[in-house]
């Protein structure tokens, strides 16, 4: 939710493989244009930026989508680029890139799994970080997962992925950072088709720049979690889906140097025989923050949606969004009052399938900040309108 500001400027790569299910080599080209009257998320008491809050831009993009099935293994691959270019602040122009492979795979009746890399260069968020400079936020991202069906419906399931960020921006290079999580999981399928499952799972958090604070505390951590996920068709129209349980979390840097407790998060869907789909979620769980000042935060929250199949070619899909942001920084941090705030995000959507290989959108959303100044993080209220246009040929 944190990172709404930053999802204005991009269309994940994934979005465009997942508009063509045809196997082969598909090419992707997509223009679009936006509108924001708070475009770097300026705080309601400070100045604008050269006496400018609002701002236009314009994006063209241009990739390739190919899928294609080899026996029993699968392929995917998306390769992207885009211009974005602004109106009034031009030196956030940037050039994007986003690539992604993915193979799942088989082998024979019981082994499974799917590998992959991704690759992504954006303007990192504003949300958190005043400042009307480019800052560019690169993610790489690698993955492997392997499943051993032991028995029809007992699956043990062990994974890996590794996460780097990287800022352009000297002033957000504390943010820089390394995550690798190793998981396994027992899961149990019954022939209703819901599943439950034990997981077992640690994050390693590595940040190799340090704060420039006297004594600052190093921002790494380590992360032991033991949850259980929930798939559950509770009917034919209503899904539950759940991830929770207990973590425990070092950080010289977060609370006391060391959390605990509950995390988790659940989602339901009901879908109801007609036009309208439901969808509710909670949460409880750690999330890093992109700010100068400190890393993660620890957030709760909740949303509900709602998606209207208007007509074969029309869908409008609406959701609203409320999460409290606890930094909970350590009690030797200087004026560590205040150390948390809010999130409140409304959004809606309206997508309409012109042929069968393009699509014309248009979304309004709005997001406001209660802030904590103690954090030098004050409320604001921003309002963004955009309009896209993409084809597969």
């Amino acid at each position: 939710m944190a990172a709404m500001c930053g999802a204005l400027f991009i269309l994940p790569a994934h979005q465009a493989a997942a508009q063509q299910q045809e196997e082969g080599l598909k090419l992707y080209g997509g223009i679009g244009w936006g509108y924001d009257d708070n475009l770097l998320r300026v705080p309601k008491d400070r100045p604008a930026f050269g006496g400018k809050r609002s701002d236009r831009w314009r994006q063209a993009e241009a990739g390739v989508v190919y899928n294609k099935r080899i026996s029993r293994q699968r392929v995917a691959l998306v390769a992207k680029v885009s211009k974005v270019n602004f109106d009034h602040f031009k030196q956030l122009d940037y050039d994007g890139r986003d690539l992604q492979a993915t193979w799942l795979w088989e082998l024979g009746n019981k082994f499974d799994g799917q590998a992959g890399a991704m690759y992504e260069r954006t303007l990192a968020p504003y949300t958190d970080f005043f400042s009307d400079e480019r800052n560019l936020r690169e993610r790489r991202r690698e993955w492997f997962d392997a499943g051993w069906k032991m028995h029809p419906s007992w699956k043990l399931r062990a994974g890996v992925n590794r996460d780097r960020y990287e800022y352009e921006l000297q002033r957000q290079r504390f943010n820089n950072r390394t995550e690798k999580a190793y998981e396994t999981e027992l899961l149990y399928t019954p022939r209703s088709g819901s599943s439950v499952g034990l997981v077992a799972r640690r994050v390693e958090g590595d940040y190799p720049v340090r704060r420039p604070r006297p004594g600052a505390p190093t921002d790494d951590f380590t992360q032991d979690e033991l949850k259980v996920r929930v798939n559950w068709y509770a009917t034919g129209t209503t899904t539950l889906q759940a991830l929770g349980g207990y973590v425990r979390r070092d950080q010289p840097s977060f609370g006391d140097g060391k959390t605990s407790g509950f995390n988790g998060r659940l989602n339901a869907t009901y879908q109801p025989r007609g036009k309208m789909t439901y969808t509710a979620s909670v949460w409880r769980e750690f999330a890093p923050i992109e700010s100068t000042i400190v890393s993660y935060t620890l957030n709760k929250g909740a949303s509900v949606g709602a998606a209207w199949a208007a007509t074969g070619k029309i869908k409008v899909d609406a959701n609203v969004a409320y999460e409290k942001r606890a930094y909970n920084a350590r009690s030797a941090f200087e004026g560590s009052g205040e150390l948390d705030d809010s999130l409140r995000t409304a959004s809606l959507r309206a997508t309409w399938q012109v042929r069968r290989k393009v699509t014309v959108s248009s979304s309004w959303i709005n997001q406001k900040r209660s802030g904590a100044r103690s954090l030098n993080l004050v409320g604001f209220d921003a309002n963004t309108v955009m309009v896209n246009a993409n084809v597969l040929f």
